[in-house]
């Protein structure tokens, strides 16, 4: 089976990745300020993923950002908030600004286990009702088989459809290809992951579902961010980087941030090439922020 990150000259060090964490985390308390948590605030995709949703609360969720603008006129708005793809009308209708992107969730989200023409109309479909960005899974079915060749067809596939249906209305689609660290396991799997989601013309390659036992972890972003810089300097394609699963609190975020901004620069660490798939974490950064308890969302 190829190893694709030898095509881009890397190789994943794990015990220099380790080290090099070790030091990052040491220091994370002196990089957590106002303007950093700022930041990881600007680049949230505010997140409702329960079996619970309906129309009204998607709504309701929606909504809520209102609310905080009401509060905190000063302090950016998410990058996004990200939802099934049966509730793209919902956040578009309530959102209260366009600079708050409809994320949805698709092609059969989490497992990414049907037909390529299942996954490829409920992507059309979302795009039809909304969605400004989709959120897809690698076909780990394909990829853990060692058939990479199919696992990048379908992102391939996903691909172009969106951007056909996108394009029946004028407008881009951003594609998020989320790669599953925690069942790849090695740092070697994650590289060729990430490499192929790349190659087969992914904006994005996001971490984790939030919806298996091991989600986002500083190691998996870590060489994620690698591979990028790899892609970006053989290619010229700068590529964004999005955690998501179990970033909970102020210091998982400023921990991301820290890894984004070691590897990649201050370049990456705006919304249109960073992001932080949440669904806990607005409170607790603006808790942080304000130095007190802070209960909107």
């Amino acid at each position: 089976m190829e190893n694709l990150y030898e095509k881009y000259n890397y190789v994943p060090d794990k015990d220099a990745i380790d080290r090099t964490l070790g030091v990052l985390a040491s220091n994370l308390d002196s990089s957590s300020c106002p303007e950093v948590l700022k930041t990881c605030f600007s680049v949230m995709d505010l997140t409702t993923l329960k079996s619970n949703d309906t129309i009204p609360s998607v709504a309701k969720f929606t909504q809520k950002v209102k609310t905080y603008k009401e509060q905190y006129p000063d302090y950016p708005l998410p990058a996004s908030i990200c939802v099934y793809s049966n509730f793209a009308a919902t956040v578009k209708e309530n959102r209260c600004s366009p600079d708050v992107h409809v994320t949805v969730v698709s092609a059969c989200f989490p497992t990414s286990q049907s037909f390529l023409e299942v996954k490829l109309k409920e992507c059309e479909m979302a795009i039809e009702a909304g969605a400004e960005e989709v959120d897809i899974v690698l076909a780990l079915n394909s990829f853990l088989a060692g058939d990479f060749e199919a696992a990048r067809e379908e992102i391939v596939r996903v691909r172009e459809c969106i951007d056909a249906a996108a394009a029946k209305e004028g407008r881009k689609v951003v594609l998020k290809v989320i790669i599953e660290t925690g069942l790849l396991v090695t740092p070697e799997n994650i590289a060729n992951a990430s490499f192929l989601a790349m190659e087969a013309g992914a904006d994005f390659i996001k971490t984790s579902t939030g919806k298996v036992d091991v989600n986002a972890t500083p190691m998996a972003a870590y060489v994620m961010c690698e591979c990028i810089k790899a892609f970006e300097k053989r290619t010229g394609r700068k590529v964004g980087f999005k955690a998501a699963g179990g970033i909970s609190s102020s210091m998982d975020a400023v921990c991301y941030y820290t890894i984004v901004k070691t590897i990649l620069g201050k370049e990456w660490l705006g919304k249109d090439l960073f992001r932080l798939g949440v669904s806990r974490l607005a409170n607790n950064l603006l808790s942080s922020i304000e130095q007190k308890t802070v209960s909107i969302f």
